[in-house]
């Protein structure tokens, strides 16, 4: 028992913040209750930016649970008065930033080589016609490790109108695999912005997150396959002419500035191989880090593997073999590549932003006590955490659309869930599956992805609530079903 003088001193109550309407959970949770709604208002109705939508919320949920300016922001002449703000934007970012640029610029350049292109035929004469739906969606699991969601759909697009036209059957029949490939990528798996932000904020390694990724994801994935299939047979969408011929034109466009500006030549296409090794390489030897420190004792060996393993490394080394032997050996210009490699962070630059207002927000309910009153009510419900994870995740995600912001808010709620808890890294990575599985569930009118699938493929609004939709809500359910499964052994 611990004496009187040796209890630890009550939490010191914040000073200089706004004063909470009701007092003590009840407050805080009134203003958890609030904040949220606000985001979605500011993301749903005024259509503000979710960047700005995020760290607006964050700072109006800090001052009205009492933070005061000087914890929110810091100031000039207290050099030693920490930001609230400024360490959970450059906490999560530290950890993301530099795996989402590597692997941006290593998805580019796997595109604009003629990676997918080589992949996806390769695929089609392995199994043949009666099998292309197959190969389609393997296409899109393979290809959508290194590269966006949307870039996959522009990129592969193409092959899935060549594919439909010459069955002459739905064009659904190709591309639900192909976006079921893609998407399960999206969500399950590193260095795409929703895991690898999950991963930092809930510090796990990319190594658990990898492995359970790819646990959680294949099953399913395959579960959304079945449900391609059937929903493929019952709805015929046609080839959309006018995107077959802005295809070809896009093609032969692509192949006059090759031309022009010396990129990789066509007629000397990429082995299958190669595509294989660039994109297998960072994934083996992270798992390999991951795993070193039970399989080896402390060691010179240790220690390079897990230098080679360090997302840092891995994936400078993936690059580096993209660049030469997607570029240099193909002969591309050195002025080429790095074109391409500065073109495809463009995009980059608002998903970091979100992610690090996502961590603005994590820390903020963290340091005004909200988040410990989220956690001590979510824990008198008696739901598992990896429950609660899904479910919050997924009603961010129908609200207000976003797969990343969901993930990122969800994080920062359930954090205080498992701090302190002795989890092990597996455990908190099948959490990060649930949080994923919830990110993707149900996209319909308010998500950008819905009208990606809807005009690229032509499918109308309603079929594609029939098909997109539900083959989402299919891919999201059976990957937390297999997460909450895995999760009662450990």
């Amino acid at each position: 028992m611990l004496l009187a003088a040796d209890a630890p001193p009550p939490p010191t109550p914040h000073t200089g913040g706004l004063l909470l309407l009701v007092p003590g959970t009840a407050g805080l949770l009134t203003v958890a209750a609030l904040g949220i709604a606000l985001l979605l208002l500011l993301i749903i109705k005024a259509r503000l930016q979710p960047f700005v939508a995020l760290l607006a919320v964050s700072i109006a949920v800090g001052l009205a649970a009492g933070l005061s300016v000087t914890e929110l922001f810091g100031t000039i002449q207290k050099s030693a008065a920490v930001s609230v703000i400024e360490t959970g934007m450059g906490g999560i970012l530290g950890h993301v930033a530099i795996i989402i640029g590597l692997g941006t610029m290593l998805g580019a350049i796997l595109e604009v080589s003629g990676g997918a292109e080589v992949l996806s035929s390769r695929l089609l004469n392995l199994f043949g016609e009666k099998r292309a739906p197959l190969a389609m969606g393997l296409t899109g699991l393979i290809f959508g490790i290194p590269v966006f969601f949307d870039v996959g759909i522009f990129v592969l697009a193409p092959i899935v109108y060549a594919a439909a036209k010459r069955s002459g059957k739905s064009i659904l029949l190709y591309a639900m695999p192909l976006l079921a490939g893609l998407s399960m990528t999206h969500a399950f798996l590193p260095p795409h912005p929703g895991p690898v932000a999950a991963a930092g904020l809930l510090h796990v390694s990319l190594g658990w997150v990898i492995l359970m990724g790819v646990v959680v994801g294949i099953p399913a994935v395959v579960a959304a396959w079945v449900f391609a299939s059937w929903i493929g047979k019952r709805i015929f969408v046609p080839v959309p002419e006018d995107m077959l011929e802005a295809a070809e034109d896009a093609k032969a466009a692509v192949a006059a500035e090759q031309a022009a500006t010396g990129r990789a030549p066509r007629e000397a296409p990429v082995a299958l191989g190669t595509v294989l090794t660039i994109i297998g390489t960072p994934l083996v030897l992270i798992l390999a880090a991951t795993f070193s420190s039970i399989a080896l004792e402390e060691s010179t060996l240790r220690s390079v593997v897990e230098f080679f393993g360090n997302p840092f490394v891995a994936l400078t080394i993936a690059l580096v073999t993209a660049y030469y032997l997607l570029g240099i050996r193909r002969g591309w210009s050195r002025r080429s590549l790095e074109s391409v490699s500065t073109q495809s962070l463009k995009p980059v630059g608002n998903i970091l932003l979100v992610v690090g207002a996502g961590g603005v927000f994590g820390a903020v309910l963290k340091a005004s006590g909200v988040a410990q009153a989220l956690s001590d009510t979510f824990n008198d419900v008696g739901l598992p955490v990896i429950v609660l994870a899904y479910l919050i995740s997924l009603v961010l995600r129908v609200a207000q659309g976003s797969a990343t912001v969901a993930i990122v808010t969800t994080a920062g709620i359930v954090l205080p869930l498992l701090e302190g808890g002795g989890h092990s890294q597996a455990f908190l990575a099948l959490v990060i599956m649930a949080i994923s599985a919830g990110s993707i569930f149900a996209s319909h009118v308010n998500d950008g992805g819905f009208w990606i699938v809807a005009k690229y493929f032509g499918i109308s609004e309603r079929d594609t609530l029939k098909s997109w939709t539900v083959l989402e809500s299919v891919l999201s359910v059976a990957g937390f079903v297999v997460a909450a499964l895995l999760s009662l052994a450990l």
